[in-house]
């Protein structure tokens, strides 16, 4: 096993932020939300980071502290599958891969620490972090069958009634086994009302090879918390404030 990698998702402009600045720029406590990501997934281990960068990618990468990382370009904004892909030739086929948004800076090394242990321990292919929370409105959902098995991931838009009542969240963050995820990669289409290419359609492709998709439920889903608008900024602010103390 060629050890930890990690893809950091960073191509956005995140217009919802109301700001020229891409997303993932933005500053808590003298740091950009990405540094954050980087720090968490280098304190779980990840020997070598790949930023997939897009919207003033040149910003982006003038902006963060750590330098010790490759970055790609998605040069359209396809979809989150599509950002992966640009990073196929960093992913390879050996060991395993986190892959993350640049905009979770309230992510720690120590869950993904407990991500990797667990996916380690089940022989998952690939383990979806996950989280139960009280408004699961508009995420995508974890489905488990009458024995907590995970079935499947739906994005809230495609779910039916039944599948709505799931609370538990899809974060957007995962550990793939990096040749199931190579693969995977090749067979995703953007059949969908976006046109885009959607990363958890892996999830299913995966499964059907006959390898085990898992998902890894956190208690408290503070972690997974993402940053879209600048209240979603001082929310997250305040935690890390908070835990600075």
């Amino acid at each position: 096993m060629s050890g930890l990698k990690a893809v950091i998702l960073a191509a956005g402009k995140g217009t919802r932020m109301k700001s020229d600045l891409p997303k993932v720029v933005h500053m808590i406590e003298d740091k950009c939300l990405v540094d954050y990501v980087i720090e968490a997934v280098k304190g779980a281990g990840a020997k070598e980071i790949c930023l997939v960068v897009g919207y003033q990618h040149d910003v982006v990468e003038a902006s963060i502290r750590h330098k010790d990382v490759t970055f790609v370009l998605q040069e359209e904004q396809l979809g989150t599958g599509h950002a992966v892909k640009c990073a196929k030739d960093f992913i390879g086929t050996d060991g395993e891969v986190m892959i993350l948004a640049g905009d979770t800076p309230l992510i720690t090394a120590e869950t993904l620490k407990r991500l990797v242990a667990y996916h380690r321990e089940k022989g998952n292919a690939v383990t979806a972090l996950s989280a139960m929370v009280d408004d699961p409105t508009g995420y995508g959902r974890i489905i488990r069958d009458i024995d907590g098995n995970f079935v499947k991931n739906v994005e809230h838009k495609d779910a039916n009634e039944k599948e709505r009542e799931s609370h538990e969240i899809n974060s957007g963050m995962y550990l793939f086994d990096a040749e199931a995820l190579n693969h995977a990669l090749e067979e995703i289409t953007p059949n969908n009302a976006q046109g885009e290419y959607y990363l958890p359609d892996t999830l299913e492709i995966i499964r059907k090879k006959g390898l085990k998709v898992d998902a890894f439920a956190l208690e408290n889903p503070e972690d997974i918390m993402g940053v879209n608008d600048k209240e979603q900024l001082k929310a997250a602010e305040e935690v890390i404030k908070r835990r600075l103390q």
